[in-house]
């Protein structure tokens, strides 16, 4: 049966349906939380650069890589920055066994 014939045959719309609803905004979640992401992302990297200079592509894929929340942390520790190695250092904490870094 076509989504019509369905709708049709129930007397409602897909629309109406709480599974839907429920779908909708978990959809609109994941898409504030990947903003608020995206926008930290995008934070951190004018300020490393203007903290430690030009990043290298690989410096940003693995920036790309980043939680919120290990780019929360690294929001925090890079005011203490003075040079790119200050950032390799931080990458290097980050990546323990559970880290995906």
């Amino acid at each position: 049966m076509s989504r019509r014939e369905v709708e049709s045959m129930l007397g409602i719309t897909l629309q109406q349906t709480r599974v839907y609803q429920e779908a909708k905004e978990e959809g609109r979640q994941e898409g504030r939380q990947e903003g608020r992401q995206e926008g930290e992302r995008s934070l951190i990297l004018r300020l490393l650069t203007r903290q430690v200079g030009e990043l290298s592509a690989e410096t940003r894929s693995r920036l790309e890589t980043l939680s919120l929340e290990q780019l929360e942390a690294l929001g925090e520790a890079l005011l203490e920055f003075e040079a790119i190695a200050d950032l390799e250092t931080w990458f290097e904490t980050q990546s323990g066994p559970n880290s995906g870094l």
